[in-house]
């Protein structure tokens, strides 16, 4: 096909490929709304805002559909496979990146196809990995192969995928096209805090800082208070931490904000962690972390920025309202910003509690970097630990702690772990500094602090650490092939279980209407709404007050509770509420 260029940047030929696809793609939302595909619910909304959307942009004049037939799952993963192949051109314009990364995420969702992950990564192969920031449109990453969300977790990432900016995407993070129907714009706040670096010199080290690149994530000012003020001039005191304290805070920095030099020469290399792998982090409630060195470029150049940043680690903007975009500059606090919450009544996990990997990763870093060189107990124990040791011990916490199986994907599991033991001859007193010290890490990591966490997490150290202690010994014979240990909530005293002495902001339970005097009752209707999420949590060791048959079968045990202003745990209920409980009992109970 002729290569004439159009005058829109785009040859003729893959104009012409383009309307092939919006043809195809509706075609495809015909077929779908006569026969929807129940396992991808919204998927003929999805193919018209995300795909042919983005693509009818890119060519003058409406197109018709095509008329099409043949099983629609089918059909999506042909339109797949041609756009993705076009995608992978070097000539392919944003919108056709869009297009591919919306039909990429729909194929990966079809069931039972472990074809399609090779198939698109080959047809793929060529896309070199970076960001391409859409004008007033979404992030589109080319080759992510290491997506993770806010607790460390992989993510599923395809290899095109287009991540919303605009903050108002229904399927976050992913885009939806909500950017077109509500005209995003991605331009920069004239009112920014201004493009500037300062210097802070101390004792030991120099801090640089750009406060035009600050997203205001808290890690500096929140772990190294002596050092970063937040709300006070000057921001840095550089003489008010040890210098490795410093480095951590500037080489944590996901802005890029933060620096440092000695004797007068920045050390950006020791700054930026040149063997990280390329990684995008989703963080909760806030803005896309890049670590790795990805590369951010717009309108096939790279993204224009402040004045010492980073291109190692930034901070994009996903809420839509940062003053710096695309970079975010925290005012994500400012709009609250949030995903969307998971069930509320669902039992988080210790890892999920704890913050996921990135916190097990603070506190096992702050361990061996800060406390064990220090100590004489322990500091001769683990001198000749490898360089990833921090790493590898949050990964065996958090598949101990019910998160994923990082250490037996990455490690070896029990086995390997038990390996690293035996022989050591360990001591009760290096056991016990053990657990205190990393106590004291997880406290100064800012690792939850509530009686439930802390008890769990304390206990595991106890408990973990007494059974290295025996496996350590010349004589230990520990039983080979065990699985890694689940550790849970002890005594089921969870987060939900009790109401803090000290909170001062309790919800309101909603007000519920009591039924008539003469109304049936029933417990579906009249009696499961009396009692709030915080009450069946409370009382889940036991039973579940949402389900009929729990609270029948301890109907009077629950009542005699009631009419004794035992329960709930926070108050006892009003007499008109338990009055309706004993109704029902008498009754008959129904359903």
């Amino acid at each position: 096909m002729s290569q004439v260029d159009d005058g829109a940047g785009m040859t003729a030929e893959i104009s012409g490929d383009l309307t092939g696809l919006i043809r195809a793609a509706g075609g495809l939302v015909m077929e779908l709304t006569r026969s929807p595909l129940v396992t991808l619910p919204g998927a003929a909304a999805r193919l018209t805002a995300s795909v042919i959307r983005p693509l009818q942009d890119l060519i003058p004049g409406p197109v018709e559909p095509l008329q099409t037939s043949g099983p629609v799952d089918e059909q999506l993963w042909q339109l797949t496979q041609t756009a993705s192949a076009l995608a992978a051109r070097p000539d392919a314009p944003d919108g056709l990146l869009e297009a591919a990364a919306a039909l990429q995420d729909l194929a990966y969702r079809l069931p039972d196809r472990p074809d399609i992950p090779p198939r698109l990564a080959e047809l793929c192969g060529g896309l070199a990995t970076g960001i391409r920031v859409a004008p007033d449109g979404p992030y589109l990453a080319a080759g992510a192969k290491t997506v993770v969300n806010h607790l460390g977790e992989p993510v599923q990432a395809p290899p095109v995928m287009a991540f919303c900016r605009c903050g108002e995407s229904a399927i976050k993070p992913l885009c939806d096209g909500s950017h077109a129907r509500i005209g995003f714009t991605g331009d920069k706040d004239p009112g920014r805090v201004p493009d500037h670096r300062d210097t802070y010199v101390g004792v030991q080290v120099t801090v640089l800082d750009n406060r035009g690149i600050c997203a205001h994530s808290g890690l500096c000012t929140d772990r190294l208070s002596t050092v970063f003020h937040s709300g006070s001039e000057p921001f840095v005191t550089a003489s008010g931490g040890r210098m490795d304290e410093i480095i951590r805070a500037a080489r944590d920095c996901p802005s890029g904000a933060l620096s440092f030099a000695i004797d007068g020469r920045e050390a950006r290399e020791e700054v930026d962690q040149s063997l990280r792998e390329p990684t995008i982090t989703v963080t909760k409630d806030g803005p896309y972390r890049l670590t790795g060195g990805i590369p951010l470029t717009t309108d096939g150049a790279d993204v224009p920025r402040n004045e010492g940043s980073s291109r190692e680690h930034y901070s994009l903007c996903r809420c839509g309202q940062s003053r710096n975009k695309p970079f975010c500059s925290g005012m994500h606090y400012y709009v609250n910003f949030t995903d969307p919450v998971l069930d509320p009544d669902t039992e988080p996990t210790l890892f999920q509690w704890a913050g996921g990997f990135p916190a097990l990763l603070r506190t096992s870093r702050l361990f061996y970097e800060k406390y064990v060189p220090q100590d004489p107990l322990l500091a001769p124990l683990f001198a000749a630990m490898s360089a990833d040791h921090p790493e590898r011990v949050a990964s065996w916490l958090s598949e101990v702690f019910g998160g994923p199986a990082f250490y037996s994907e990455q490690y070896g599991g029990y086995s390997r772990m038990i390996s690293q033991h035996l022989g050591k001859m360990l001591t009760e007193e290096q056991r016990a500094r053990w657990v205190s010290l990393l106590g004291q890490s997880a406290q100064e990591a800012g690792l939850p602090t509530d009686a439930e966490f802390r008890a769990a997490f304390i206990a595991y150290l106890e408990w973990g650490s007494r059974i290295a202690l025996e496996n350590s010994q010349t004589d230990a014979t520990p039983p080979p092939g065990m699985p890694v240990p689940r550790w849970w909530w002890v005594c089921n005293a969870t987060p939900g279980a009790r109401v803090s002495a000290l909170a001062r902001d309790t919800a309101e339970q909603a007000p519920v209407e009591l039924p008539g005097e003469n109304e049936a009752l029933a417990f579906q209707v009249h009696i499961k709404p009396l009692f709030r999420s915080m009450d069946r949590s409370s009382m889940k060791f036991v039973f579940d007050l949402w389900e009929y048959a729990d609270v029948r079968q301890h109907a009077p045990a629950i009542l005699e509770r009631l009419q004794a202003g035992t329960m709930p745990c926070d108050g006892a209920w009003p007499a008109e509420k338990t009055a309706v409980f004993a109704r029902w009992i008498d009754t008959g109970m129904a359903e």
